[in-house]
């Protein structure tokens, strides 16, 4: 019995286990759509514990599957679970759920890719930009072919305030392949050091929190999970549009073994594409013979801030699309070309 004056924790009602619920609707993880299921409720736990205080948040769990994740949110306390499901064969699970946690959970059959964010919690709820981060989470054990494209776009959603973060820095702890952990959260040197890392990092905070080995999921994934929690910056380090940072940290590492000069070099045409690149470097200060994976945060922020001018003195310059160029080139080989077959460039191999 609670004690006087003090409300009692929430807690769900006994109910089948994960496993069972398994067995019940005859649930099979998909491995064409990258599923694996996380039974062990300790390691649920652990993973929203790394949300942070989650008494009387609101909080959108992605993939919730058959809710191994979803109980242990639950069980924190929430005051509102929006959960958001692709696959209809979850949502009679989720709705047992649902119905031992009465007027705490909102079900949505739909794509994660596509639902709009910006209308998913109560509008009492926003904080400005510079405030602490409100009281919404987003946790989600994602599956790999939806992770990487999944962040790009909640990345581009923080630069622009839009989507979920109109409520302001909305926090997320999300699971990804060890791999692309690390790739989030590399330092400058590291080998795995790459675009990925430079977009998160100059936008949020990305704290790499534990490894989840492969044999905890069923089906056991060839690789281990890492959950990783992102909290969104007052200010980003790159203070440019998303589009052409994107633009030219993806140049950047398009050659991620050659010196930074040769990715620097698809940002511009093909006409001074030389005396463009050196000016780019000499007046960001960045040694061109330094590997993508060696540049440094302040070293992308220069470049990005020196091309942005380069752009605005020639509003040709932004819109060009290295690819292409390769593209007519090759359309125009082939058109002057002889019985033999033209060799493929290095570039064209490469890309």
């Amino acid at each position: 019995m609670a004690a006087p004056g003090r409300v009692a924790a929430f807690r769900l009602p006994p109910l089948p286990t994960i496993g069972e619920i398994i067995k019940l609707y005859r649930l099979k993880a998909q491995r064409q759509l990258s599923q694996n299921f996380l039974l062990d409720l300790r390691l649920t736990d652990k993973i929203v514990k790394q949300a942070g205080e989650l008494k009387n948040a609101h909080v959108c769990e992605v993939g919730p599957g058959p809710g191994g994740i979803t109980r242990s949110i639950l069980s924190a306390d929430v005051e509102q679970l929006l959960l958001i499901e692709k696959d209809a064969r979850f949502i009679p699970g989720l709705q047992m759920l649902s119905e031992a946690a009465p007027g705490k959970v909102r079900i949505v059959h739909g794509d994660i890719l596509t639902y709009k964010m910006e209308k998913a919690f109560p509008k009492h709820l926003k904080k400005a930009w510079e405030d602490e981060p409100p009281d919404i989470h987003i946790i989600g054990n994602l599956p790999f072919s939806v992770s990487t494209p999944l962040i790009i776009k909640w990345l581009e959603n923080v630069s622009k305030k839009d989507g979920p973060f109109t409520y302001g820095r909305t926090q997320m702890t999300l699971t990804f392949q060890k791999e692309v952990g690390e790739r989030l959260t590399a330092n400058p040197g590291g080998k795995q050091r790459s675009r990925l890392s430079i977009m998160a990092q100059h936008l949020c905070s990305v704290e790499n929190c534990f490894i989840i080995p492969g044999e905890a999921f069923v089906p056991k994934p060839k690789v281990d999970v890492a959950v990783v929690h992102f909290t969104p910056l007052v200010q980003p380090k790159i203070q440019q549009p998303f589009e052409l940072v994107e633009k030219v940290v993806r140049s950047v590492f398009q050659f991620r073994r050659k010196y930074c000069f040769r990715g620097l070099e698809t940002l511009f045409p093909e006409s001074g594409r030389l005396k463009r690149t050196e000016q780019l470097m000499m007046t960001a200060n960045v040694d061109p013979t330094l590997r993508p994976f060696q540049l440094s945060m302040s070293q992308f922020r220069n470049l990005c801030n020196t091309y942005r001018k380069m752009c605005d003195e020639d509003s040709s310059l932004f819109v060009f699309d290295y690819r292409e160029e390769l593209k007519q080139k090759k359309t125009t080989r082939n058109l002057l070309k002889s019985t033999s077959e033209p060799e493929q460039t290095e570039e064209e191999d490469q890309l």
